[in-house]
């Protein structure tokens, strides 16, 4: 099968809404303490991060330009497969095993920090791409959008940044470095079209 640009960019838009859609969710349910059906949540947002590299790179190959926004969300979408990867195959063990063995809580803290420090670093790309992004729509004439999805970007990187470097709590209970990540994912998905109408 054979995509056009044009159709790849629209996919590869509804996948990051998608996993903006996924995440703010998850994040929802888990803040109202209810419980959260995280086979299912992470195992859909495994397969979308999944698609969202492939769709990402078959993009990287056929733009003409924005070669690096669209890398940013390659590596993101990978990093994020990864980060899906140690929750859904570690976390239950490694708890399990650190309730019955005390010595184990540690390691049991590790990967959930190691998972966590991946996110955060998926999140810095996608805040990469929204300023490439949004810059390029600032540039075509959306000026409002544009600046708006470089903004959030600048700050998901820098927010998620700092979590990677000091720190999940580095923000209290705010939820700073996800959900401006989340945001600048969703903003991002509305100015890929720039690149379908330079190309």
């Amino acid at each position: 099968m054979e995509l056009t640009l044009k159709r790849t960019v629209q996919a590869l838009a509804g996948l990051l809404i998608l996993s903006a859609i996924t995440q703010a969710i998850y994040t929802g349910l888990y803040m109202a303490e209810v419980d959260v059906p995280r086979q299912l949540m992470w195992g859909a947002e495994g397969l979308i991060f999944v698609l969202l590299a492939a769709f990402a790179g078959s993009a990287l190959v056929d733009a003409k330009r924005y070669s690096l926004g669209f890398s940013a969300i390659l590596v993101a979408g990978t990093l994020n497969v990864v980060q899906v990867g140690v929750g859904l195959t570690m976390f239950g063990p490694f708890f399990e095993a650190a309730g019955e063995v005390e010595g184990l809580q540690p390691a049991a803290g590790a990967v959930v920090a190691f998972s966590f420090m991946v996110y955060n670093a998926a999140k810095i790309l996608l805040g990469l791409a929204a300023i490439v992004f949004g810059m390029a729509k600032m540039n075509g004439g959306a000026k409002a959008l544009g600046g708006l999805t470089a903004v959030i970007g600048a700050i998901a990187m820098i927010a998620n940044t700092l979590s990677m470097a000091l720190g999940r709590d580095f923000s209290g209970s705010l939820p700073l470095a996800g959900g401006s990540g989340v945001l600048a994912t969703l903003l991002l998905a509305l100015c890929l079209s720039v690149a379908v109408k330079d190309d």
